[in-house]
């Protein structure tokens, strides 16, 4: 992660590094122009008008400096940009976007500013909760310049120092916390970590907009247990509605014992359709105690019920 981090700072490093003097198309057609004007002067002023010879040195120096004046002065800054002007090591101003003027040799643009939006990915790796468990955190900053000349003038490197000062604060608010915290308030964690950055970046003209944990990674003994627990805690919930249902049933129950105690034929009725619901199933097996026979004379009930049966297969027949 940390070898990921400094391989892109050192891509991005070398392509701000590429073109130190961001040479443009135009300023290289203008000098071209300015040589070839030069070169052809002194063909022309030295064989057909055979003009002295410091004459056709002055021609050619003249020239051959407004080459390198069109090729080093004129600079372009693209929409997002602004470059830093120092005028013999002093600050003289910011220029762009588009086209600008500045003296070779006197002027000097040692920043170029990028205003857009940018975003810088840090992290904190083993880093001690307030309950002393380490955990490794990944998040993505939202950044950007509001002020070229403090970014410029108030910092070495303000993209490192942005990325540096973002792991601090992801330390500090990780080690402020404790694991539930830091698992379950990301939110928080989210808008104090955007405070405490926004505050030490604020003078180097940079404003932080918003900061979001990507990922928390845990050691995986604690992800095991906790893992446990949970199962447990819903194992333990499952028994608790199971037992609440236990007791509506017995409830129901009650009150329907209420409602037969004074009503022996509203639970002969009822015990007798159970039964028939139970008999209408092919090879049901229903097993009825003593009691229940001889108090509501189901022997000669099932007895009249058989008679029935063997009568409608033997007229079958």
């Amino acid at each position: 992660m940390t070898i990921n981090m400094k391989l892109n700072k050192r891509l991005q490093s070398l392509g701000q590094d590429q073109n130190p003097y961001r040479l443009n198309g135009i300023a290289g057609t203008l000098s071209a122009l300015a040589f070839l004007i030069a070169v052809f002067g002194v063909i022309f002023l030295g064989e057909t008008l055979n003009t002295p010879e410091w004459a056709v040195i002055a021609w050619l120096v003249a020239w051959v400096l407004i080459s390198l004046y069109a090729l080093f002065g004129l600079k372009i800054a693209n929409q997002w940009e602004k470059a830093v002007v120092l005028r013999f090591g002093r600050f003289h101003g910011l220029k762009g976007p588009g086209m600008f003027w500045i003296i070779p040799i006197v002027d000097g643009v040692t920043e170029w500013i990028d205003h857009r939006v940018m975003v810088s990915p840090f992290s904190a790796e083993k880093t001690l909760t307030k309950d002393t468990v380490p955990v490794d955190v990944d998040a993505v900053l939202f950044w950007v310049v509001w002020d070229a000349e403090k970014a410029a003038l108030e910092v070495e490197d303000y993209r490192s120092a942005i990325t540096w000062a973002s792991q601090t604060a992801l330390r500090e608010v990780i080690g402020s916390l404790g694991l539930a915290d830091v698992l379950a308030g990301r939110a928080k964690m989210d808008a104090d970590l955007q405070k405490v950055i926004d505050e030490r970046t604020t003078p180097w003209g940079v404003s932080v907009q918003s900061v979001e944990i990507r990922d928390i990674v845990i050691p995986k003994d604690l992800e095991d247990a906790m893992s446990r627990q949970a199962q447990a805690e819903r194992e333990r919930q499952a028994r608790v509605i199971l037992g609440e249902s236990e007791m509506q049933i017995a409830d129901s129950f009650a009150q329907a014992s209420k409602a037969y105690a004074n009503n022996p034929t509203a639970l002969h009725l009822r015990a007798m359709n159970m039964l028939f619901e139970g008999l209408k199933e092919k090879g049901a097996l229903v097993i009825v105690p003593s009691s229940a026979v001889d108090t509501m004379n189901l022997g000669g009930l099932s007895g009249m019920v058989a008679l029935a049966q063997n009568s409608e297969e033997a007229g079958k027949k």
